[in-house]
């Protein structure tokens, strides 16, 4: 029986510490030595955003910000999205037709130290950069773009997105 298919809605958590240093992830699944934030879909089409959001960082990581939890209230939704096409390699996830995916940003600030505990099936390695050499190490524009956010993102920009989501397009993902 094969796995059912992707759904195009996923997450992107940017998980950071006060001083902005960022988790980065290296995929285990491609050659390459692409590096990202934990990314990850829905299950289900009415799964809330910020359920997806904490299940994937504590499948990823090991670090748990679901529902009451200690970490909980520092997982914030930056009520942006991305839309971008799926690359080609990962098509085959997806239903027959399906050509993008709708990402939806998050942030998580943790303290420092945090314990990270990967999962190997996703990840073989992980590293906390600065968010400049974290940006610039991403493989991912959204991903990147995102992180580039952290230094401008304070409560008043958290607020003010708020008011509504933004869409942002950008090119290829996961």
């Amino acid at each position: 029986m094969s796995a059912p298919y992707k759904i195009p809605q996923s997450v992107l958590v940017v998980i950071h510490t006060p001083a902005l240093e960022v988790l980065l992830l290296r995929r285990a699944d491609t050659q390459e030595d692409f590096w990202q934030s934990v990314t990850g879909s829905k299950d289900l089409p009415d799964e809330p955003w910020a359920v997806t959001a904490a299940r994937e960082v504590w499948e990823e990581t090991g670090i748990d910000c679901r529902a009451g939890t200690a970490l909980a209230s520092q997982l914030q939704d930056w009520h942006l999205e991305n839309v971008y096409a799926i690359y080609p390699r990962w098509a085959h996830r997806y239903a027959p037709g399906v050509t993008h995916n709708t990402e939806r940003v998050f942030g998580l600030q943790v303290p420092v130290p945090t314990p990270v505990h990967l999962s190997p099936r996703e990840h073989t390695a992980y590293q906390w950069l600065p968010w400049e050499r974290a940006a610039g190490l991403c493989f991912s524009g959204s991903n990147a773009q995102a992180i580039a956010r952290l230094e401008h993102f304070d409560a008043a920009a958290l607020a003010e997105s708020a008011q509504g989501a933004s869409v942002l397009i950008a090119r290829g993902g996961t």
